[in-house]
């Protein structure tokens, strides 16, 4: 039955690639595409906990059968990223306008993202890499239609290309050591790998997969390209897409290189993805704190979250590098569930932002009041997503975490120094990074939905955002509450990769432990009971407090004016701390500019603008670009179009091959 209703949801995208070109027939794609990702949404529950049937494809490349199944963990990652696209394809693109490539490049996104999660061979992998690269490169351009500037695109489409000729290196080196170009022969082959072929391999995935995850020092393009497209987009981005890049680099790390036989190889893999990803998750919620544009913000969060998980696919090889299986199994299924929760959550903002844009034209992070104009599901829906992405109880983001640092917390157990001390310095930059994004948030949900209206904007957020974004909010409750069922999911999961029970063994009637409730517990869904009757508190203080009069008077602002609308926080004031505390990773750059009537005495405007420098931007990629540009300018001579030059190169080749030939 999954298969059936994965292949309807397959024919449903590819229709909806095919019609996306007639403008009559829009609003019916968007419904294909959204119709699609129900079903899928439905297969992936149908399926789980076991993986679904393995089916041999009617086509071959390069003599390959080409095969599809999707293991109980590509079932949990696609499924969860999947249920905000069904909103965000339903509800389309607010930038597209007249350009219908932006349905065309969410489809092709769905089909390539299925293809990564379920194809079984790495030449259909490669291709569907491509394909999902190409979709997110059409969604953009789509929406971008009347811009001139090209770059940001151009700008992810050169760092993605990066990451696939890594993972093109990845692949020929398995083609080469087991003979075949099936993930089964890299899988039972894996052992006859040498320790240096697996760490090139690992790190050439790292490299691959980590230019979709934001990843140090890929994470740059994401603000860049983000802005300019919708929410929508954002929603296939940071959930399907994202997901399934993580699902790809843990498939290939946890199968592909014998790193359980292999100890050194998974211990050095381990300790060079935990330190990528702290350090990642570091800085781009660092950066993200800064940003006044609802994009760019969710973003960098993004990126965040995948280097969060990125850490615990690491911390998963530290712990299978001391035979540790069952730890293993614990920091493999918090990552899962991570990504699980930040999927809806993240969706839910990014169709909040949307709304926000239909009513004002803009995705400025500027206190309106949008909650008090946009109704009970929005702000129920805005308030559990932001919850959850800052970690708060007893949102799914904070049970995600509260195990991050479970699973951190174990490095004890392991037998080397320096592996111990690795989770050490980890938990403190997780630390970092969770104070971080819970400021982060705050600014977002304080300022970006919170405020006194603004009578400049009458239109509240649509209707149908705010319904979306209220679906999505109680989905981040529901994962959080019904944690101690859904978990059993990735059982089967776990013990075919690790021979552990470690999912199973988190959950102890409604408590979530890590193993072993001698070390921790918490329970969401007690909390989910506990929590409004301690509620009841501050509202009896309330009561008490209308029985008695109330003397009201103005807000002392400093000798300022009283008015809210002027005096109220703003994105730069609010973040303008921690970005001179950070100066030296944040490296402000402040400009005024004046100008003048007709005398320098007499000013007519100033202008000030301020910035944080993008630290890859300057230090890597510029420099990069600087020497490319060089090259080109000195073999511009190449093209000067002088046929007597043209002849002379041509004979200075011809005498080059006689001479290789007889030497």
């Amino acid at each position: 039955m999954s298969v059936d209703l994965i292949l309807a949801a397959s024919v449903l995208w590819l229709a909806g690639a095919v019609l996306s070109p007639l403008a009559a027939l829009r609003g019916l794609v968007r419904y294909l595409l959204s119709a699609g990702c129900t079903l899928c949404v439905l297969a992936c529950l149908a399926a789980l906990p076991t993986a679904t049937e393995r089916v041999e494809l009617p086509l071959a490349l390069a003599s390959h059968a080409v095969a599809f199944e999707l293991e109980p963990s590509a079932l949990w990652l696609l499924g969860f990223g999947l249920v905000p696209a069904i909103f965000a394809c339903w509800l389309g693109s607010p930038l597209a306008g007249r350009s219908r490539a932006w349905e065309a490049g969410a489809a092709l996104s769905l089909l390539g993202a299925l293809g990564m999660f379920g194809l079984q061979d790495g030449m259909s992998m490669l291709i569907a890499w491509e394909v999902m690269s190409l979709g997110g490169a059409l969604m953009l351009a789509g929406e971008r239609a009347g811009a001139a500037d090209g770059k940001p695109l151009l700008f992810m489409l050169g760092l993605l290309e990066v990451g696939a000729i890594a993972l093109v290196f990845a692949i020929l080196l398995l083609d080469r050591s087991s003979a075949d170009i099936g993930f089964d022969a890299f899988g039972s082959h894996a052992s006859r790998l040498s320790p240096q072929a697996s760490w090139m391999i690992g790190i050439a995935l790292l490299v691959g997969f980590g230019a979709k995850l934001g990843l140090i020092p890929f994470y740059e393009w994401f603000p860049r390209a983000y802005a300019c497209g919708s929410g929508a987009t954002g929603v296939l981005f940071s959930g399907v897409v994202l997901n399934a890049a993580y699902f790809a680099l843990s498939r290939g790390w946890n199968g592909w290189l014998g790193v359980a036989s292999d100890s050194a190889t998974a211990f050095g893999l381990g300790g060079v993805a935990v330190a990528i990803g702290v350090v990642s998750a570091v800085l781009a919620i660092l950066f993200a704190f800064q940003q006044d544009d609802w994009r760019t913000l969710l973003s960098y969060s993004s990126a965040e979250n995948a280097s969060i998980a990125v850490a615990m696919l690491g911390v998963t090889q530290l712990f299978r590098s001391d035979h540790l299986s069952e730890l293993a199994g614990l920091a493999w299924t918090v990552a899962l569930l991570h990504l699980a929760g930040h999927s809806l959550a993240k969706g839910a903002l990014f169709l909040a932002a949307d709304g926000i844009h239909a009513s004002t034209g803009s995705y400025d992070i500027v206190p309106r009041g949008w909650i008090r104009k946009g109704g009970f599901m929005l702000g129920l829906g805005a308030l559990f997503a932001t919850m959850s992405l800052a970690s708060v109880p007893p949102q799914a983001g904070f049970v995600s975490e509260w195990y991050v640092f479970q699973a951190v917390f174990q490095g004890f157990h392991l037998s080397a120094f320096t592996g111990r001390l690795v989770l050490v310095l980890a938990g403190a930059g997780l630390a970092l990074a969770a104070a971080v994004a819970l400021a982060t948030f705050v600014k977002l949900f304080g300022l970006g939905l919170l405020g006194m209206p603004d009578l400049d904007y009458q239109q509240p957020v649509p209707r149908r955002n705010a319904v979306a974004v209220g679906v999505l909010g109680l989905c981040v409750l529901a994962v959080a509450v019904g944690a101690p069922l859904w978990l059993n999911a990735l059982v089967s999961g776990a013990q075919v990769l690790f021979r552990a029970n470690s999912p199973e063994a988190m959950v102890d009637g409604w408590l979530l432990v890590p193993l072993t409730d001698k070390f921790a517990f918490i329970s969401p869904s007690k909390l989910v009971i506990v929590m409004p009757l301690l509620a009841l508190l501050p509202l009896m203080v309330l009561w008490f407090a209308k029985t008695r009069p109330v003397r009201r008077t103005a807000v002392w602002f400093g000798g300022m004016t009283t008015d809210g609308h002027e005096a109220s926080t703003t994105p730069l004031t609010f973040s303008n701390a921690m970005r001179t505390f950070y100066s030296f990773v944040y490296q402000p750059t402040m400009t005024t500019e004046r100008e003048h009537e007709q005398r320098e005495y007499f000013i007519k405007r100033l202008v000030f603008s301020e910035g944080v420098t993008d630290l890859f931007g300057r230090h890597l990629f510029e420099p990069v670009t600087r020497i490319v540009i060089g090259c080109a300018e000195r073999l511009r001579a190449l093209q000067s179009g002088n046929l007597n030059f043209y002849l002379a190169l041509i004979g200075g080749l011809l005498v080059a091959i006689l001479a290789l030939t007889l030497v």
